[in-house]
Parts: C-alpha cells; structure tokens; sequence
C-alpha cells in the first residue's frame, strides 16, 4: 500500500490551494507514479515556476528547486545537462508552461531532453487573479474577460508534438488512476515527455462559468474525455466538443539531447572535430 506520507513534507502542511482545486489530486498521481516506478527521492529533482502549481516544491519531499515564471524549462535543461543522471520533473501550468513560458516549452520538445513536464490546466490564472490564459475555451469568462473571451485556444498536446516532443499524453484529475500511470510511463520514457492534466479551478474558474463546484467540473471531465482506444467509435460530430486523453504519441527512435551533448563533449575531448 502507498505509503504517501514519506513522500511530503509534513511540516508544510496544510497546503494553500483553494478548496476543490486538482492540483493535490495531481501531486498523488506524481507520488504514485514515483512509487510505482521504485524512484528514491534524491534521484529526482522537481522544477516549478509561478503559479498554483509551483506550491508543489513546498510539500513533496524530492529535491526542489522553483525558479522565475515562465522559465522553469530553462533552468531544468541546465540542470539535466549538468545532471543527465537524474530524473529530472517540471510542474506547470497553463499560464506558467504555455504563455511566458510557451517558447521555452518548444525548445525543450525540440532538441528532446530527458525531462518529464507535467501541465496542469485549469484553464485560467488561478493564483494572479482569474486572468485567461492561451488554454481557457473560447467564449468562457475570466477577469481580463467579463464579456467572454473571443481568443480560440490552442492544443498544446499538438503543439509539443509538432515541436519534437517523444511522449505525449493527457488525462484528467478525474481519470487519476490514468494520470498516475501516464506519469510513470512519461518519467521512464527517454527524452521529453508531455502530460497535460486538465484539471479544476471552481474558485477561479468555475464560479465563473457556470460550474461552482468541484463535483460539477469532475463531472464535467468524465462527461467530455474519451480514450484514445475509443475514439473510433465516435463520429466527427460527437468528437465536437470532446477531447483524447491517453497516449497521444511515441516515439523512441529520437536521439536524445543530454547522450548527443556527452557524446560531442567526449569527442572534443579526445580531440576530434566538432
């Protein structure tokens, strides 16, 4: 049985987020995944920017460093380049991963570093106000958007993919059980691995739009994701206003970025051409 305690830091407790919010269901998925893998913590750094799910480095009892908003992806690739030997982990959010830190987001797909990133997207800015962010459905209300926000969002699964990233995937805080074993699947992957993890902000979000409970938006989610596995069975017009979690792409034919860096330093070093 997971024995989460020796996981945390208890002396942080309790956690800050707002009643309701998934960010704590998203945490015990990363422990379970960890556990499930047989992981020691001092083989694992965790990464966090700005946001709600930065408070993460405070109570998981890993290595932890959290870093300026926006550039959490920066700092973890000099960190794996100098520590290619750890399991190196990046929590997010929509706003921290995908607006200020969408360009570092790219880069860290592309050259495939061996870091698994885990974005938590509730939709809005749920620390800073209740702003949108460049995942917040057109047409849903936030602070910066009291008649609607008019902006489409943008797939950022498909983004990563398109960019070189080797394992994507999504779940949700409702499919907890699917997120943990995405996790574990991500961290053993070789190369960059992309989880997106749609989860709730009633106070933030679903006051907002319509959805004022965390029971309304868990609903919401088991109502609107289909496995990839089942897909097939929908049309087009049913797919509409759904979404695909499961494993959304692999692939373990592209080099990784840290072997091609140590490979290069090594023949330099014997004094080989560039």
């Amino acid at each position: 049985m997971l024995d989460i305690k020796k996981y945390l830091r208890l002396s942080k407790l309790p956690h800050i987020w707002c009643p309701g919010c998934g960010n704590g269901s998203v945490v015990r998925a990363l422990i379970m995944a960890v556990d499930k893998l047989g992981l020691s913590k001092d083989e694992i750094v965790l990464f966090t920017g700005i946001g709600c799910s930065a408070r993460t480095n405070v109570i998981v009892d890993f290595n932890t460093i959290q870093t300026t908003h926006g550039r959490t992806l920066a700092f973890a690739t000099g960190f794996k380049l100098m520590r290619p030997d750890m399991k190196v982990i990046v929590i997010t959010g929509d706003g921290d991963g995908a607006a200020i830190g969408g360009n570092h987001l790219i880069h860290a797909a592309r050259r495939n570093i061996d870091i698994t990133t885990i974005l938590i997207n509730n939709s809005i800015y749920g620390m800073t106000g209740g702003q949108y962010s460049p995942l917040s459905p057109q047409g849903t209300y936030a602070t910066t958007a009291p008649y609607g926000n008019i902006e489409p969002s943008f797939d950022i699964c498909k983004l990563v993919e398109a960019a070189g990233a080797t394992f994507i995937a999504r779940s949700t805080v409702y499919h907890i059980q699917l997120t943990a074993d995405l996790i574990a699947k991500a961290i053993a992957h070789k190369g960059f691995s992309f989880i997106e993890v749609v989860s709730q902000c009633p106070v933030g979000y679903g006051r907002r739009n319509r959805m004022r409970t965390p029971y309304e938006m868990l609903m919401w989610q088991k109502e609107h994701a289909v496995l990839v596995q089942q897909a097939q069975r929908y049309s087009l017009e049913e797919m509409k206003d759904k979404f695909l979690i499961g494993e959304l792409f692999v692939n373990k034919e592209k080099r990784e970025y840290t072997e091609l860096y140590e490979e290069l330093r090594r023949k330099l070093a014997e004094g080989g051409e560039g």
